[in-house]
C-alpha cells in the first residue's frame, strides 16, 4: 500500500509541466523640444510632439528560462547603449542581462541617439542626459514586465503586407512577410501582440519637426482599439533600401498605413495557430567586424559617435526560440537578401528577423554595391556602411549560430 502511494506521487511529480508566463510594460521616451532630430539632414531640431515615442518590453518565461524582447522608437540604438540597458535591468531586477534583446523601430522622427545628426559632423547630436533617461526608462520596463508576468498561451500567424506601397528602391529582393506572435492570459484577454515587418518609418522624414513614431503610431493606436493589451512592432530587414514609395508624405497618410497594418494583423490573428511552448532556447555570438569605412573611424576618433571603432568594431547576434517560433537578430539595416537567407537557414517557421537588433551598424549591403557605384543609390548606401564584407560576414555568423543552436 505504501509503495503504491509512493509510485503515485512519483507519477504526479513527473507529469507536472512548467507554465508559459508573459509580462509586458511600456513607457513614453519623448525627447526635449530643441533636441536634434535623427534622419535626413543635420542640424534639425524638434519644435513639438505629434505623437509619443515608446520603449516597450515583453518578458517571456518557461520555467527558469527567460527572454526579454524590447522595442524602442528611435533611429537605432548602438551596441554600447544596449549593454547599458542590459546592465541596468539586471541591477534593478536580477534579470539575466545576456537574455535581453533590444531592437529599434528606426523612426526618422525621433532623437539623435547615434551622434551624426548634430550641428555638423564634428559635433555629436546626442544628448547625454536624454540617453541616461532612455537607458533607465527602458531598463525599468524590463523590470516591470518581469514582475507583471502571468500564465499565458501563445499563438502565431503569418501573412504578407505592403503591396504595392512598400518597395525596395534598389530594385532588388523584397520580403513583405508579416509574422505574428500573440499572447493571451487565462481569461483569453490580449497581453501583447508582436508584429515583424520590414519598412522604413519615413512618411514624414525631413518634412516635419515634430516627434513621431511615423506609421508605427497608427499601428499602435489601432491595435489598442482592435485588441487591447500591448502591441510591439519588430522592424525587419530594411537596408538597401526598403521604404514607402510614391506615397503622400503626411502624418495623416502615415497613420492610415499604420492602421491598415493593424487591421491586417487583427484579421490574420483570427486564423492564428496555437503555439505550444515546451522550452525557450537562446544562443549568442559576439564578434568583431572589419571596418573598411574610414568615415566611421574618424567619427569615433572625434567623439561624434561615442563608440570604439578602429580597424574593427564589436557587435553581437542572438538566435532564440520560443516553442517553434524562431528569432535571429541583425545588427543594423540589412538588405532583404540577408533576411531571406536567414529564414532559409532557420527552416520551417514562424521565423522572425529582427533588424537593428542589439546594434545600429548602418547599411549592411551586398558586396556588389562597393564594386559598382552605378547601382541604384550605391554611393550613399556604401557611405553609410561599415564595409564591403559586413553582409557576408554577418550571414556567416548567423548560419553558424543557427546550425549550432543546441
Amino acid at each position: 500500500m505504501y509503495v503504491c502511494c509512493f509510485l503515485c506521487l512519483v507519477v504526479v511529480s513527473c507529469a507536472k509541466t512548467e507554465s508559459l508566463k508573459v509580462g509586458v510594460s511600456s513607457a513614453e521616451i519623448n525627447p526635449s523640444i530643441g533636441s536634434f532630430i535623427a534622419g535626413d539632414k543635420q542640424n534639425r531640431k524638434f519644435t513639438g510632439v505629434h505623437d509619443s515615442l515608446y520603449a516597450k518590453a515583453v518578458v517571456i518565461s518557461h520555467g527558469d528560462s527567460h527572454i526579454a524582447l524590447v522595442t524602442v522608437d528611435c533611429i537605432g540604438l548602438m551596441y554600447p547603449d544596449v549593454i547599458r540597458i542590459r546592465t541596468k535591468a539586471a541591477e534593478l531586477s536580477g534579470f539575466p542581462a545576456e537574455r535581453i534583446v533590444v531592437t529599434s523601430t528606426h523612426t526618422h522622427a525621433g532623437p539623435d541617439v547615434v551622434g551624426i545628426w548634430g550641428s555638423d559632423m564634428a559635433h555629436s547630436g546626442v544628448d547625454s542626459v536624454y540617453m541616461d533617461f532612455l537607458v533607465n526608462t527602458t531598463a525599468k520596463q524590463i523590470q516591470k514586465a518581469f514582475e507583471n508576468r502571468k500564465i499565458a498561451t501563445g499563438y502565431t500567424a503569418e501573412t504578407t503586407f505592403g503591396d504595392p506601397w512598400v518597395k525596395n528602391i534598389c530594385n532588388e529582393e523584397l520580403d513583405r512577410s508579416l509574422t505574428l506572435l500573440h499572447f493571451k492570459d487565462q481569461q483569453q484577454e490580449n497581453i501583447v501582440t508582436l508584429a515583424n515587418f520590414a519598412c522604413h518609418p519615413t512618411f514624414v522624414d525631413a518634412l516635419a519637426s515634430e516627434v513621431s513614431a511615423d506609421f508605427i503610431h497608427g499601428y499602435y493606436q489601432t491595435m489598442k482599439t482592435n485588441l487591447g493589451g500591448e502591441a510591439m512592432y519588430l522592424q525587419g530587414a530594411i537596408g538597401g533600401w526598403v521604404q514607402p514609395e510614391g506615397e503622400p508624405q503626411t502624418f495623416e497618410n502615415a497613420f492610415k498605413r499604420g492602421k491598415e497594418l493593424a487591421d491586417k494583423v487583427h484579421r490574420t490573428l483570427k486564423q492564428a495557430e496555437a503555439l505550444p511552448v515546451d522550452e525557450i532556447t537562446f544562443k549568442s555570438k559576439k564578434f568583431g567586424l572589419l571596418v573598411g569605412n574610414e568615415g566611421w573611424k574618424q567619427l569615433s576618433a572625434m567623439g561624434t559617435i561615442k563608440r570604439a571603432i578602429s580597424d574593427s568594431v564589436h557587435t553581437e547576434i542572438d538566435y532564440f526560440t520560443i516553442g517553434k517560433a524562431k528569432f535571429i537578430t541583425h545588427p543594423g539595416e540589412t538588405a532583404p537578401i540577408y533576411a531571406l537567407e536567414s529564414k532559409k537557414g532557420m527552416g520551417k517557421g514562424p521565423n522572425f528577423v529582427l533588424g537593428l537588433g542589439n546594434d545600429a551598424l548602418g547599411y549592411i549591403l551586398k558586396p556588389a554595391y562597393f564594386d559598382d557605384k552605378t547601382l541604384p543609390h550605391a554611393e550613399y548606401l556604401t557611405s553609410m556602411s561599415v564595409g564591403k564584407q559586413t553582409g557576408p560576414d554577418i550571414l556567416k555568423h548567423i548560419n553558424g549560430l543557427i546550425a549550432n543552436k543546441k
